[in-house]
């Protein structure tokens, strides 16, 4: 192994080993003084023409920059038009107008169920409204207003503002709390 490493990095011609292996590494030697000349100037020209390509190539880049600054264009507004032709592009493909309509068919069916869940609840709060236990339960809270009312407002059953009810509330509390006599209606309350 190490004798093959050695005969690789030699520079010497390949002949006498390996008849494959030397024809393919001996082809400079197969070519005539003309066609090595030919291929030298032709490898020059190239060189020249790929410098030459090199140098046109960044003054058009540089021309291309200069008209889209005068257009107004920069970075930002290529990006966005870039992103609008690429999700164009998505939108008119197969396989999102599928999963488009598939999720839409599934929105509709969604929206339809709590449709039909709300009208189910709405329905069950209309029957417990109608149901004689609630009746009850509301009939109680009315009587406990009205007496609450009565008790606070006195004999005033035409209701008031609520700055009179919480005035006469917190007077019949003061009262309630003092245990003393009624406190004439002029007065105020200190807390």
């Amino acid at each position: 192994m190490e004798a093959q490493a050695r005969g690789l990095l030699e520079t010497e011609p390949l002949q006498g080993r390996d008849e494959d292996t030397g024809a393919s590494a001996d082809f400079p030697s197969m070519l005539s003084e003309e066609e090595k000349e030919e291929l030298k100037a032709e490898l020059v020209q190239l060189e020249d023409e790929i410098t030459t390509l090199r140098q046109v190539l960044s003054a058009k880049e540089r021309r291309l920059v200069e008209i889209k600054q005068k257009l107004g264009m920069n970075l930002m507004n290529e990006l966005k038009q870039n992103f609008s032709r690429s999700w164009h592009d998505v939108q008119t493909t197969t396989a999102y107008k599928k999963t488009h309509e598939t999720l839409s068919h599934a929105g509709q069916k969604a929206t339809a169920a709590f449709s039909n869940v709300g009208t189910a609840i709405s329905k069950k709060f209309g029957d417990m409204r109608n149901s004689p236990t609630f009746k009850s339960f509301e009939e109680r809270v009315e009587t406990t207003v009205t007496s609450l009312k009565t008790k606070v407002g006195g004999t005033n059953h035409g209701g008031g503002s609520f700055e009179e009810v919480l005035s006469s509330t917190a007077q019949a509390s003061a009262q309630s709390s003092a245990g003393g006599p009624r406190r004439a209606e002029g007065e105020e309350l200190q807390c």
